[in-house]
């Protein structure tokens, strides 16, 4: 498979106000809340970024940043609700469970606020737009890598979270990619509850467990996450997992992953900022689906991919 980089732009384009003279009436401050499914997982630190970085480049954006400690989606709703409560201007959030929360978010854009998703859809919901990966599609890139890293057979064992919308749908992904090849087979798919503490554990119960395993499929980054969830894999067990963030690319560097999917952690930030600061200037947005793209890792890109990161990093 031909991969390829996708990088997304930081910047946002601001109009000028006014015709330049000095007694133009200043912006509407605006009080953006952004939601991630739980603040102890890290790829979303990089969202919280990217939104405070948009939100200082326009000037008149507070971000209020909040979310259940640890991935609970009766407390995501709390939060969403406390938001509404409070009459926010626009609302940002990646829901962990996305059918759970429709009804509240479109409570909240029938009270006039808008609502955008990222990373994690309600696609049954009143919000006006999703921006993330295409995850059914991220899914079967998944699938075929693993396939192409076993010649077409041998043994898959598979982590996901169960409930997590956007997972499910990698899932799905990955099956459908795997059905393609009878001579491969899913000999069990655990659920490590967005817990990744747990992945060392699952990861050693199922290697002892399956013997002859060859590839672990990883729907979210729980094994990249740490550097210690793969410090005793066998080094012939492949690993394809989601997320790029760091220690990810060292990780792969030194052998222990062959494929890591990235995802524009940033522009989850960035782009429901400016997707919201559109709406509220009268500009609503072009597309509900707003596909980000994936990054597909190997050792072939990965020194590549470092430098692009560490120039996000610094804001470049």
């Amino acid at each position: 498979m031909t991969t390829r980089l996708l990088t997304i732009v930081l910047g946002l384009s601001i109009g000028a106000c006014g015709g330049g003279r000095t007694s133009a009436p200043a912006a509407a401050k605006w009080r953006f809340a952004v939601i991630p499914k739980a603040l102890d997982i890290p790829v979303f630190n990089y969202a919280k970024i990217g939104a405070e970085r948009a939100a200082a480049k326009l000037g008149n954006i507070e971000i209020m940043w909040r979310a259940p400690e640890t991935a609970d989606q009766l407390r995501q709703k709390e939060i969403l609700e406390s938001f509404i409560t409070q009459h926010v201007d626009g609302i940002a959030i990646s829901c962990l469970n996305g059918d759970f929360l429709t009804e509240t978010i479109n409570r909240a854009v029938d009270a006039g606020i808008p609502v955008v998703t990222w990373d994690a859809d309600a696609p049954k919901s009143k919000r006006l737009a999703f921006y993330g990966v295409d995850d059914r599609a991220s899914g079967r890139i998944m699938g075929e890598q693993a396939a192409a890293l076993l010649g077409g057979k041998g043994t898959v064992a598979i982590i996901t979270s169960v409930g997590a919308t956007n997972l499910q749908r990698r899932l799905d992904g990955v099956r459908e990619a795997l059905a393609a090849h009878p001579d491969i087979h899913v000999v069990e798919t655990y659920d490590i509850k967005e817990d990744p503490v747990h992945c060392a554990e699952i990861i050693a119960a199922g290697t002892n467990r399956y013997p002859d395993l060859g590839a672990w499929i990883s729907v979210g980054g729980w094994p990249v996450f740490t550097r210690n969830a793969l410090a005793n894999l066998p080094a012939n067990v492949k690993v394809i997992s989601f997320d790029t963030i760091p220690p990810a690319p060292e990780l792969l560097k030194a052998g222990k992953v062959q494929v890591l999917l990235g995802q524009k952690y940033f522009g989850w930030g960035s782009e429901s900022v400016r997707l919201l600061t559109d709406v509220r200037n009268g500009r609503p947005p072009a597309s509900p689906i707003i596909d980000s793209g994936v990054d597909v890792v190997t050792a072939a890109n990965v020194d590549e991919y470092v430098r692009q990161w560490n120039a996000l990093e610094r804001g470049q």
